[in-house]
């Protein structure tokens, strides 16, 4: 179960105006299960992603940046957006693009657009061919009971080795208008921060211009899903994608106006939200850990040194067995890259317990005082480097026996 992360309630996710979501049980991997979704959007909306940097991208994510790239370039608007589970359509060549476009030929078909304003995504697995024509026959039964309210069912529908779906609504009320969003992510392994590192997709009804939204979901994939790590993996697929649907009386043409820092701030939030429900339902995570690293040169090194950390085996088998064996953090944090570290001004903390006072034990303390705080199901590691003023945070889980079983049967 997901680390002090309760499931989603249906009731509680707020409908979005101008996008409809529609499900099917297509059978792609196992029978009984959701594993085709279709959002479709009203006239007027935009969509902005940012995706894997891993250059075995996967076929849908070669495609939806090309046809986002169209859009950019005075193509017609995207329609929707198509995904499926179980199958990643990845490391499949150019009979994979031909698949993912012949899928994509299939929605645009059934919604009288072009193939080229549908965005497709797929999750599972790598290296095996799209079963397109279990797709394809899924996209009438998603499109017959698309719906304002089915943000639940999406979630579910995205799922993998997601132990339950992850999903939150947000209403803020920006310059007198009123703006409702909701969003839902997946991912349990394979995450590494990479500019997108699993699939996430947020919609809010403002209207908000092309160029002020691809700003916005760069600057809330840097802030939120970018400061994520469970394995060290970055995925073949993963994509965060930002739907601005328009349907809204709010505004946002600038990204220097009040509106937008109101905007950005609460789909930052709630995009923070997403990201850290993935974290908290880790492959076998039995902890939630926030890594803080304060008083950098820059944020780069911050980031560095608490990736550096948050994906160590060493200090994530640790955590798991809430062994205080904590020099294990402090060797991450000395081959983390920053060459000219003056180790000797560093300061540990785990939550409360100070444990290394410049650059070595601190001498009030005690073993016992970091196992209390290691038993815990949630914990802070903070590191200070007495270099400045800069900081930046990663969440991340520990590594449990679960993560190898998990994985090594993945397949079966």
């Amino acid at each position: 179960m997901a680390v002090n992360s309760p499931i989603p309630v249906a009731a509680d996710l707020k409908p979005v105006a101008g996008i409809e979501l529609g499900y099917a049980e297509a059978g792609i991997k196992k029978p009984g299960r959701k594993d085709v979704l279709v959002l479709k959007l009203a006239d007027g909306a935009a969509v902005s992603g940012v995706f894997t940097l891993n250059r075995f991208c996967a076929a849908p994510v070669q495609i939806s940046k090309e046809n986002l790239a169209a859009v950019k370039a005075g193509g017609k608007p995207i329609r929707a957006l198509m995904i499926n589970t179980g199958n990643a359509n990845a490391g499949t060549g150019e009979s994979g693009l031909a698949n993912a476009r012949t899928t994509c030929a299939a929605l645009a078909k059934e919604l009288g657009c072009d193939a080229q304003q549908i965005l497709p995504f797929s999750t599972g697995v790598i290296l095996e061919p799209l079963p397109v024509e279990k797709i394809v026959a899924g996209l009438p039964k998603a499109l017959q009971n698309l719906k304002l309210d089915n943000w639940f069912n999406a979630a579910e529908a995205i799922m993998t080795t997601d132990t339950q779906p992850k999903a939150g609504s947000r209403t803020v009320d920006i310059a007198g208008h009123k703006v409702t969003m909701t969003g839902i992510s997946k991912g349990a392994g394979m995450i590494k921060p990479n500019m997108a590192t699993m699939l996430g997709y947020l919609a809010f009804d403002a209207k908000v211009a092309q160029p002020v939204l691809d700003v916005l979901v760069k600057e809330a994939a840097d802030k939120s899903f970018n400061c994520i790590t469970i394995d060290g993996d970055t995925s073949t697929n993963d994509s965060f994608m930002l739907v601005a649907t328009g349907a809204g009386t709010l505004v946002v043409d600038s990204v220097d106006s009040p509106e937008y820092k109101a905007l950005a701030a609460a789909v930052t939030e709630l995009s923070v939200f997403l990201a850290q429900a993935i974290v908290r339902d880790g492959e076998g995570a039995t902890k939630f850990m926030t890594i803080t690293v304060e008083d950098g040169k820059d944020t780069d090194e911050c980031r560095k040194i608490a990736y550096s950390i948050g994906h160590s085996p060493l200090v994530k088998t640790a955590f798991f067995a809430s062994d205080p064996n904590l020099g294990r953090i402090l060797a991450a944090i000395g081959y983390a890259g920053v060459d000219d570290l003056d180790v000797s001004k560093i300061n540990l903390y785990l939550d409360d317990v100070w444990v290394a006072k410049d650059g070595g034990r601190n001498p009030d303390y005690k073993e016992e005082q970091g196992q209390r705080v290691m038993k815990q199901s949630e914990i802070t590691v903070r590191v200070k480097l007495a270099r400045g003023t800069a900081a930046s945070t990663v969440y991340t889980c520990d590594l449990s026996h679960d993560y190898v079983s998990i994985n090594a049967d993945y397949r079966s």
